[in-house]
């Protein structure tokens, strides 16, 4: 299994504190049969600057406390980068992590309350020079909460999205779980991520996750989401399932 968003580096941002609880993370990890995770600090929101070579420096030393704890996990460098009007500059400084070695996919965050207004011509300069964005955790963005016609917008112009497994399993409550079912539903999201940052009260929830999505949708959606993330690590071509609109409750996304 692979976890393509995960705060396990330690002191740089809100997700592990110490060496220590990175190596309990990994731990963790490894139980729920993760086998390669991309490690992905905050950058470039209002709390963390994490450029690239500091993270691929931490990566390096990570994977060296893995292999002498004979902890079988694969850290990968990542980020997630809060959107922000520079970004292709940030690019172009070599400052940016993506997903893959070919740097073909990035990982996207919105502020937690909004899409902001410039993002459609953000991410279309971004698919023009190549580069597709992935929008993580839509189901926890206040905005898509009471409106997800802006992520089935995003997506029907090929732009991918992330649902994290505590979201999914309801660890945010009933109002995300149920935007997350919806999600994967309509083929709004594409796969699933730990987004984990402790070991406590953002753990995996990995395992679980797939458990619900097998019962829920089968199989083959299991395998399908699990493609998507090797096809990301790799840098191969992704075909999207085709996305829908979903009927939303006025009542119910009426809630910020």
């Amino acid at each position: 299994m692979i976890d393509l968003h995960c705060h396990i580096l330690p002191g740089i941002d809100d997700g592990s504190k110490s060496w220590e609880m990175s190596l309990e993370m990994a731990r963790l990890a490894v139980a729920e049969g993760i086998t390669h995770i991309l490690a992905t600090p905050h950058h470039m929101n209002r709390h963390w600057i994490n450029p690239k070579q500091e993270v691929i420096t931490l990566v390096d030393e990570l994977q060296e406390r893995l292999d002498e704890e004979n902890i079988p996990l694969t850290i990968f460098p990542g980020q997630e980068v809060r959107l922000h009007g520079e970004i292709l500059t940030n690019i172009q400084n070599d400052e940016i992590c993506f997903i893959d070695e070919m740097n073909q996919y990035i990982l996207i965050e919105f502020p937690t309350s909004s899409v902001p207004d410039y993002s459609e011509r953000l991410f279309f300069e971004l698919q023009s020079a190549g580069i597709t964005p992935i929008i993580v955790h839509p189901e926890r963005n206040h905005a898509i909460l009471k409106d997800p016609s802006i992520l089935y917008d995003f997506v029907s112009r090929d732009i991918l999205a992330q649902v994290t497994a505590a979201s999914y399993i309801g660890k945010f409550g009933r109002e995300i779980e149920k935007l997350s079912e919806q999600l994967i539903e309509a083929n709004l999201v594409h796969f699933l991520a730990s987004d984990a940052h402790n070991v406590t009260s953002r753990k995996f929830h990995m395992k679980e996750a797939f458990e619900k999505l097998e019962k829920q949708y089968g199989v083959e959606k299991v395998k399908a989401f699990d493609q998507v993330t090797r096809d990301l690590i790799n840098g191969d071509g992704i075909t999207l399932p085709e996305p829908k609109m979903i009927k939303t409750n006025k009542k119910f996304f009426g809630l910020f």
